[in-house]
């Protein structure tokens, strides 16, 4: 339970960030606190509790990968993963996030680049897949259970059911080699050492080999829905194909790699979003209503094979 994970995760963070050093004032500060993770900073250390279930081995496969591809990857300040309260924590230096208050600020190009950079970086250890369609396959199932009835339900469910079999997470992906993030939004950028270092990818839950389209289809989703602006669209693309990225051609139309990604990050926001609003018993808000309708204008045109 999270209300018993809590107190314990602190108490471990603060002798964690001070083991060599004499107790302090400073106080521990909670950054996250859901039922899958809990995060928690004191001084410059952050530990993170995982998603009950988590399975050691792989988790501590993608904390070496981070830990051997800095400049890219934050790397952790442990190598192995540690168990609390039944829940395996890692331990990580404190950077700068994103200025959610600051859109202007965001730093798309830095997102590009380091995608860019994983992409074309040979995993160090055998990863595991990376786990985008597996996740975005429990938003839908989560949805069916939750929200049955729900008018926003069945275009959502008719966009997943139209998806090929590896994006739904029903069969492994065409892609078996190439090192993805797998879940890449800004909340996953920080500046290290903080507050002016560079940026660097952290949350290596969902790291491991697959199609690499998946980690720029988020942004690609929401350019399409109409909620990220062309311009910004352009910058991370642009800066993505200048680094190289292989997801998408390196120039002309990228849709051909990004439809069927974006088309399943899209379906994925929608079914948490009304499972959201279901739970909460209150109407789809404006964006979550368009991403609803955006799952509905799927159904014209079919994905590619």
């Amino acid at each position: 339970m999270t209300t018993d994970l809590l107190p314990a995760l602190t108490a471990h963070v603060t002798a964690t960030a001070h083991a060599r050093a004499h107790p302090c004032p400073c106080t521990a500060v909670t950054l996250t606190t859901r039922d899958d993770t809990t995060v928690v900073r004191h001084a410059g250390t952050v530990a993170k509790a995982h998603a009950p279930g988590t399975d050691p081995s792989r988790l501590a496969l993608r904390v070496t990968t981070a830990a051997r591809l800095p400049g890219i990857l934050l790397p952790p300040l442990a190598p192995t993963p540690v168990a609390l309260h039944g829940r395996l924590v890692t331990h990580w230096p404190y950077g700068t996030p994103v200025d959610p208050d600051d859109p202007d600020a965001a730093p798309w190009e830095a997102a590009a680049t380091l995608l860019a950079r994983l992409h074309r970086t040979p995993p160090p250890v055998a990863v595991p897949p990376m786990r985008g369609p597996e996740k975005a396959a429990h938003a839908i199932a989560r949805l069916a259970e939750t929200a049955p009835h729900h008018p926003g339900t069945e275009p959502v469910l008719h966009a997943w059911s139209a998806l090929p079999p590896w994006a739904r997470g029903e069969a492994p992906m065409p892609d078996t080699t190439t090192l993805c993030h797998g879940d890449l939004h800004l909340g996953q950028l920080i500046r290290h050492p903080a507050p002016g270092g560079p940026w660097l990818l952290i949350d290596v839950d969902d790291l491991g080999t697959g199609v690499p389209a998946w980690d720029l289809a988020r942004p690609a989703a929401w350019y399409a829905c109409g909620l990220l602006a062309p311009d910004e669209w352009h910058r991370f693309l642009t800066a993505y194909r200048a680094a190289g990225g292989p997801a998408v051609p390196a120039d002309g139309d990228p849709w051909s790699a990004l439809d069927v990604p974006a088309r399943a990050l899209t379906a994925q926001t929608a079914a948490r979003a009304v499972t959201k609003s279901v739970v909460a018993g209150r109407r789809l808000d404006e964006v979550e209503q368009s991403l609803v309708d955006a799952c509905a204008r799927m159904a014209a045109v079919a994905p590619p094979g």
